[in-house]
């Protein structure tokens, strides 16, 4: 049977460059046991593949992450995607007889001299055939800037390599060997480039997934640095103004929510509320912050905005449980009244879903609300629904086993969704005794709606 042709393989070659990881794996897993010529030269293929995917991971492995933007879109130096195996297919070209000691494990100081060879070669194929690493017609507005930085860092891209083992020792409490380490690398990288340490730190920043954490590293790249007056008036001063744009930004897309029952949207504002939390108690240990100056009053600002966010969150909780499950006025004898359950009320619509996005809101802003200050008024209120709550089941339990429900199915709904509110600002013991009171009542288990049952 003949082989692949030369067409053939220039299509495959192309297509398998375009697949993932993941999906370069389960193609290989599902080529194995075919038969014949041309699965032999597809497997070959495959292989060389994974191989030079495994040598460009190993060679750019301090830039990678910044070929990809910022899962928390906090604005960071990244490049094109597109770029990447641009650059790896032409500097691997000018140094083809040192790929293979990439491949050897046990030979590590070799492979990481290679690498760093390759990275050096990368860099002058930026500066000296920028057109085939970056064309023209990609990213134009970013293009010239994007060139210098991706140079710049290639050359840099050997002290960022030394670096990347120690990020979590110095994230945590380096002793002072691991402070001088890192103090040496800035050193180092600075006198490569003038600006040399705010690219060196720019690239472990690629590297750390919570974009807050690189305060930690910023502030003891030198011993006066944790200090607002001097890390204002350095270049690294542009990592706190992007964690506080980052804060801005959130708290506007928090000043512009509308309670809703939809789980991504809730997750994203919980995200949003504990990201800003996270900040801006991350600024309090780690920097001295002047509060008449820019940094402190932006932080004074936005704590400000997010606690009042915060505490009209709650409040509109607690209004939305009393149109939610409200109580109308019945009288008991001659002029005497009281306040009872609304049996009519429906037990679902948005009413009781706005109620129930405000209150899961409430529930998951435990670590947030200490932040800003609210913590006391979040438990007040969690307190007082689940008074309110128990004792408006109660309530409903009493007039279907007295017989006084109209529609027990309906009551009993209502109790559900009462059962529902408890559980969402953490009273799960009250609510587990509602639901089992509320199947002896009803005879049955209670009927959760769309709306009692959203995750």
């Amino acid at each position: 049977m003949a082989g692949l042709s030369a067409a053939h393989r220039s299509a495959l070659a192309a297509l398998l460059a375009r697949c993932g990881d993941p999906v370069l794996r389960a193609v290989a897993g599902a080529v194995a046991p075919l038969p014949g010529e041309r699965a032999i030269e597809l497997r070959a293929m495959l292989t060389e593949e994974m191989r030079d995917r495994r040598r460009r991971s190993l060679v750019f492995a301090p830039l990678a992450p910044m070929f990809r933007p910022r899962a928390d879109r906090v604005a960071a130096m990244t490049f094109p995607a597109e770029v990447l195996p641009r650059l790896w297919r032409i500097a691997s070209e000018r140094e083809p007889d040192l790929l293979p000691r990439l491949d050897d494990e046990d030979e590590e100081a070799d492979a990481v001299a290679v690498a760093n060879r390759i990275c050096q070669a990368a860099a002058s194929v930026v500066r000296d055939r920028p057109d085939l690493v970056w064309p023209v017609d990609l990213e134009p507005e970013a293009r010239e800037g994007g060139l210098a930085d991706l140079a710049a860092c290639l050359d840099l891209a050997h002290l960022a390599r030394r670096a990347m083992p120690s990020i979590e020792v110095w994230l945590k409490r380096p002793d002072g060997d691991q402070l001088a380490e890192l103090r040496l690398l800035v050193k180092d990288a600075a006198a490569i480039h003038a600006d040399g340490a705010r690219r060196l730190v720019e690239m472990l920043f690629a590297h750390l997934e919570d974009a807050v954490l690189v305060l930690r590293i910023v502030t003891r790249t030198s011993g006066v640095a944790g200090r607002e007056g001097f890390l204002s008036a350095s270049e690294l001063a542009d990592f706190v103004d992007r964690l506080l744009d980052g804060v801005a930004v959130r708290a506007g897309r928090l000043a512009a929510y509308t309670p809703r029952l939809d789980a991504e949207e809730l997750r994203r504002v919980v995200g949003d509320l504990d990201w800003c939390a996270n900040v801006l108690g991350e600024l309090d240990v780690t920097l001295t912050l002047d509060p008449g100056s820019p940094w402190g009053k932006s932080v004074r600002d936005a704590r400000l905005k997010l606690a009042d966010w915060l505490s009209g969150l709650m409040r509109a909780a607690d209004r939305a449980v009393d149109k939610a499950l409200p109580l109308t006025r019945v009288q008991i004898a001659g002029r005497m009244s009281r306040k009872a359950p609304l049996l009519t009320a429906p037990g679902r619509g948005d009413e009781v879903d706005v109620a129930l996005a405000l209150l899961r809101l409430t529930g998951a802003a435990r670590g947030a609300s200490a932040t800003f200050g609210c913590e006391s008024d979040r438990r007040a209120l969690e307190e007082a629904l689940q008074a309110r709550l128990t004792d408006y089941a109660d309530q409903v339990l009493l007039m279907v086993n007295d017989g006084e429900a109209p529609d027990e199915d309906h009551a009993l709904r209502l109790v559900a969704v009462a059962a529902r509110y408890l559980e969402e600002i953490g009273a799960r013991d009250p609510a587990r005794i509602v639901r089992r009171r509320a199947a002896v009542a009803g005879g049955s288990a209670s009927q959760d709606g769309p709306s009692s049952q959203a995750a």
